[in-house]
């Protein structure tokens, strides 16, 4: 079994991925994520259809599926090459529309810290939207007990495994079937209800509400900026809010301990 840093035992060192197959937080995070498996689908599947009735050639509609596992970059970037504009573009747009992955990640690492980083490499690379709010709801806050990090980490790697899976079948089904599915059907939109039913569960407070509410308007205030960066702003101004309100209610906090 794989130990990070050498740790022994009952230490927070990391467990091997085997045996993760075997716990039951896998089967858990497995049946949470096929809740939502036909959207994600339907989702892969649009997106298959769009990459080769958009121009590209079926090998080169397989290579973007295969080595980059994020949908909503597959479709941004997908007129920026068939328009043939400069790689760099390219890349600053795909960046710009996976800008939430980076909070995202952020967010994780806590609960993954402890492991080898080639382990996070991967499960970072699987991380996708609904994976994260499966997770993040099902475990809303990390902890150093080491029992409870493997339920966390089998739960993930079933979460983020099973979301793969029915990405990319999907995926390569819409590649095999493009000249026959089309575009119009609007399949995607299946995924993007499953992604905003997940989302809704999740606002539990009036913080978390408030948050959901400021960043849909600031992301429709700033719909007429370029590379699809409202996205960047309606993240922003959820954590701006968060954070300030968070500061506020640790000084009221600190005044009443005081008083």
């Amino acid at each position: 079994m794989e130990r990070a840093g050498g740790c022994s035992g009952g230490s927070t060192g990391a467990f091997g991925v085997k045996s993760l197959w075997k716990h039951p937080g896998f089967a858990l995070g497995f049946r949470d994520i096929s809740t939502v498996g036909l959207g994600i689908a339907a989702w892969g599947l649009t997106t298959g259809v769009a990459l080769v009735n958009g121009g590209l050639s079926t090998t080169e509609a397989l290579a973007m599926t295969l080595l980059v596992f994020a949908g909503s970059a597959q479709l941004a970037a997908l007129p920026l090459i068939m328009a043939g504009a400069p790689l760099w573009v390219i890349w600053v747009t795909a960046i710009c529309v996976n800008l939430r992955f980076v909070v995202f990640s952020a967010h994780m690492r806590p609960y993954f810290s402890h492991l080898p980083w080639r382990r996070r490499l991967l499960y970072s690379y699987l991380l996708g939207d609904l994976s994260y709010v499966m997770f993040v709801k099902h475990y809303p806050h990390p902890t150093p007990d080491p029992e409870v990090q493997k339920a966390q980490e089998a739960y993930w790697l079933a979460s983020i495994g099973g979301n793969w899976v029915y990405w990319i079948s999907a995926s390569l089904l819409g590649i095999a079937l493009a000249q026959i599915i089309p575009v119009q059907w609007g399949l995607g939109f299946a995924g993007t209800l499953a992604l905003l039913g997940v989302a809704a569960s999740l606002a539990t407070s009036p913080l978390r509400m408030t948050a959901a509410v400021v960043s849909g308007l600031a992301a429709i205030a700033a719909f007429a900026v370029p590379l699809r960066l409202n996205i960047l702003v309606a993240i922003a101004s959820a954590v701006t809010l968060a954070l300030l309100t968070e500061a506020v209610l640790e000084r009221q906090r600190a005044s009443k301990g005081l008083s």
